[in-house]
């Protein structure tokens, strides 16, 4: 068994710990804080970490965060997600493909469908896509290159002389 990770910043005490996390919007920091501040105080990690709803292994990798970042360190953090499948030149040419429309002779279709969309740009830049998101790339790919007058034509909102 390793032993266990010290503490070493020593800028805040376990009460001053206590009145930071009071003034910390995060709930999941201030959970964090308060543990780090029982462990200062000579609770167990174990009994630390059980008190703030957390395991001993997670206690001791925000131990380390806390030593090497400090407060700031125990804030949540979003996650980066997932990186996007097309580069931003990749959509601008998608948008302009779809303002410019299907060329019948080359995509064997008078419109673009999702479906459609999701064909070319496999074909394009092998690029596969979940038929779950083929709306979604049709929506930006739509909205972001179509001027405005053009969306309301095709939405219905122009061309319907008694409305």
């Amino acid at each position: 068994m390793g032993t266990a990770v010290r503490i070493t910043r020593d800028e805040y005490t376990a009460s001053e710990l206590r009145l930071s996390s009071a003034r910390c919007t995060d709930g999941a920091q201030v959970r964090r804080i308060l543990a780090l501040a029982l462990v200062l105080e000579g609770w167990s990690r174990s009994e630390a970490a059980a008190l703030n709803g957390m395991d001993r292994q997670t206690l001791s990798d925000w131990a380390h965060r806390y030593n090497a970042e400090g407060i700031a360190g125990l804030k949540s953090r979003k996650s980066p997600g997932r990186q996007p499948s097309l580069t931003e030149v990749q959509k601008a040419e998608l948008r302009a493909l779809v303002v410019r429309g299907p060329d019948p002779e080359i995509h064997h279709v008078v419109r673009w469908r999702c479906a459609d969309l999701r064909a070319e740009v496999a074909r394009l830049w092998s690029v596969e896509s979940a038929r779950e998101h083929d709306r979604r790339l049709a929506r930006r790919a739509w909205f972001d290159a179509a001027p405005a007058a053009a969306r309301a034509s095709e939405e219905g909102c122009g061309g319907r002389g008694g409305f």
